[in-house]
């Protein structure tokens, strides 16, 4: 395609999109809805200027969110214009943008220009020296906990001297940032918030610097403009308040990422920032039947704050959604698998089948199911249920406790959590058991009666040796439920999971989930429990190259399409999940995450929800997700209300679904 001309840029482009490729220099705001094309547009605006203006390559930035978007955009325009055309415009992500500005700039920056990059495990460890210096207490102040928050106020353009104190909790963040903050100087570092807060501290002081990039960068295009944070926006308007010529492509109802700092009011910001914005309206979906386009719109239509679009398709009809209400997650998943299997009968292949949920922990009785039915899977953005950390640690234990020999369930979890044995004390354990040409466990019980440890390494072993003692006795009388049980509560697991981030949140509802399976079969042993598990968790993981169903969060959902999509745990407190309850702001968010995982379906859409779901361990009675009301009925077809035949219970199953009115 190298050579296109202006011409050719709007062919096969429909009316909407030949507005925005084409709109005169000046602020425009692009909404594009799912399926729509936005990208194809971004990219082909980018060679229109090019091309019909005659704007120089090197004046162009433009900005995404993932490195992967940035190298598809470079190539789609190396095909148009040119390899050496495209390698001269500035593409990439902010983060990699800010690093490029700031190692051009260092000086006026007040930087090295050899300064560092933190990653994760590089904050993690300067996070764990500030718990220590400061003599907190890290089980109630964790790290990551702390870098969360002091993410979020450095996204917010919060220093840590103006940090906000309303509780106690906040006066200790306030005071792990300023120290955070220190140690990063003396080791000439930044973290990756710091690349962006850094860049909007020098082009707010320094008006040399900010006259040059705004020269440089004339014309500046972001991608997925609903995602950005404040600090994103602050770089963006500070480049173009004085050219005007920015580009912006969003879509209010698919922001679903402000738990990492974004902020959709940007688009607000941007209306009264530029008042000659132009607005342009991407209507037309290339994805999706109207059906599920129907169903999608009106889910999302409830919320407020946001620019009604009125998606169609030039694949009118199509088949209706199927509805279904099963007694459990395991009979959800069950019922899962029988549809896949017609699916498959009707000519879809496995990777034409996407299945998705809200929390990681919904991944259990879906992986467990596929795996008796011989279905391979493949997990995006996660890990298998059984080969997750928390789930493998949790495990050990409970390995230990039935044989104490098992040397791998041993030195997997001493320190789990951490308990004080170092590496050396472990190092004296492993020679005694080398010496004795027995199990760590026997050499465990050695050491201590030899009393060569010192002290603070003889209780800790001491300790642990009782731990597994108990639980050893304790198994041969407790059911698997009430073991697990004792083992959660003596190892303080909970606490130790749920550090103040999402990931520990999610962590311990995977750990929750296995509790679920273990209530669920009361009068299974402990053996058999897990060998069950083992055989289960046996599965190899899959080449790229295989056929196999996409298992994934909604959140990993966005961007990404499918032809058929079954979205599970359509019920309240999980879709929209107990943690948004409280809050108008995060249940809207919830009605967009709904929104985001219909629309990825571009031929047929099954919703499913129990009538009972495993709640931290106790099956309870659910209610259907208030989304559900707001599914119109012509949308659905007479198989949609079918719900699966309940098994022996005690509780009365009825089907549930309908009502309406709730936000």
């Amino acid at each position: 395609m190298e050579g296109t001309t202006s011409t050719d840029l709007l062919h096969n482009m429909n009316a909407q999109q030949q507005t925005a490729i084409t709109a005169p220099d000046g602020p425009v705001l692009v909404l594009a809805g799912p399926g729509s094309g936005k990208t194809r547009v971004l990219t082909h605006r980018i060679a229109w200027m090019l091309q019909a203006r005659a704007v120089s390559p090197w004046q162009v930035l433009a900005v995404t969110f993932t490195n992967k978007a940035a190298r598809e955009m470079r190539d789609r325009l190396a095909q148009m214009l040119g390899r050496d055309m495209a390698l001269q415009m500035r593409i990439g992500t902010f983060h990699a943008t800010c690093a490029h500005l700031l190692r051009r700039e260092a000086d006026a920056a007040g930087l090295s220009r050899d300064y560092l990059i933190f990653d994760t495990d590089d904050q993690l460890a300067t996070m764990k020296r500030v718990v220590a210096e400061l003599g907190l207490d890290d089980k109630r102040y964790r790290p990551a906990g702390l870098l969360n928050a002091i993410s979020h106020a450095k996204n917010e353009l919060i220093s840590p001297d103006e940090y906000p104190v309303k509780t106690y909790y906040d006066k200790i963040v306030a005071r792990a940032y300023v120290r955070y903050a220190e140690l990063l100087r003396q080791s000439n570092a930044l973290d990756f918030d710091d690349l962006l807060v850094e860049v909007v501290k020098l082009l707010r002081s320094d008006e040399e610097v900010l006259a040059r990039y705004r020269q440089r960068y004339r014309y500046v295009l972001v991608d997925e403009f609903q995602d950005t944070n404040m600090a994103q926006y602050v770089i963006i308007r500070r480049l173009t308040q004085e050219h005007r010529s920015l580009f912006v492509v969003a879509d209010e109802d698919q922001s679903i990422y402000s738990w990492r700092g974004a902020d959709y009011r940007n688009i607000r910001r941007l209306r009264e920032d530029y008042p000659e914005l132009q607005t342009v309206l991407l209507e037309e979906n290339y994805r999706s039947t109207q059906v599920i386009l129907d169903a999608a719109q009106a889910v999302i239509a409830r919320n407020t704050d946001r620019t009604p679009k009125h998606l169609f398709t030039r694949q009118q009809g199509g088949v209706p959604l199927h509805l279904h209400e099963a007694y459990d997650e395991d009979e959800e998943a069950h019922f899962v698998v029988r549809e896949i299997q017609v699916l498959q009968r009707d000519g879809y292949a496995y990777g034409d089948i996407a299945i998705m949920y809200r929390t990681n922990a919904q991944s259990r009785a879906l992986e467990e199911t596929l795996v008796r039915w011989n279905i391979p899977y493949r997990l995006i953005g996660g890990t298998r249920f059984y080969s997750r950390r928390e789930i493998k640690d949790v495990l050990a234990f409970m390995r230990l406790a039935l044989n104490p020999d098992d040397d791998v369930s041993f030195l997997r979890v001493i320190n789990v959590p951490r308990r004080g044995i170092g590496q050396q004390t472990l190092a004296s354990v492993t020679r005694q058991a080398e010496q004795m040409g027995s199990c760590h466990y026997l050499a465990l019980f050695s050491l201590l009666e030899s009393e060569t440890l010192g002290a603070r390494a003889q209780r800790a072993l001491g300790a642990f040796a009782e731990l597994v003692d108990s639980w050893h006795a304790a198994q041969e009388t407790l059911s698997v439920v009430e073991l697990l049980d004792r083992i959660l509560a003596d190892t303080d697991f909970e606490h130790y999971l749920k550090d103040g981030t999402e990931e520990g949140e999610s962590r311990w509802e995977n750990v929750l989930s296995l509790r679920a399976v273990a209530a669920d079969n009361p009068e299974v042993s402990l053996v058999d429990f897990l060998t069950e598990v083992a055989l289960v968790a046996d599965v190899d993981e899959l080449s790229e190259t295989v056929d196999a169903v996409t298992l994934l969060t909604l959140h990993g959902a966005k961007g990404l399409e499918y032809p058929a999509v079954f979205i599970t745990g359509l019920e309240e407190k999980l879709l929209p999940h107990s943690r948004s309850m409280d809050s108008p702001d995060d249940l809207a968010e919830e009605r967009r995450l709904c929104y985001v995982g219909m629309t990825r379906a571009k031929q047929r859409l099954y919703l499913t929800y129990a009538f009972r779901r495993g709640w931290y361990g106790n099956y309870e009675p659910t209610l259907p997700s208030r989304f559900l009301d707001d599914i119109p009925a012509e949308t659905l077809g007479q198989k949609a209300k079918a719900k699966s035949p309940a098994p022996t219970a005690t509780a009365t199953w009825t089907p549930s679904w309908g009502g309406g009115g709730r936000p």
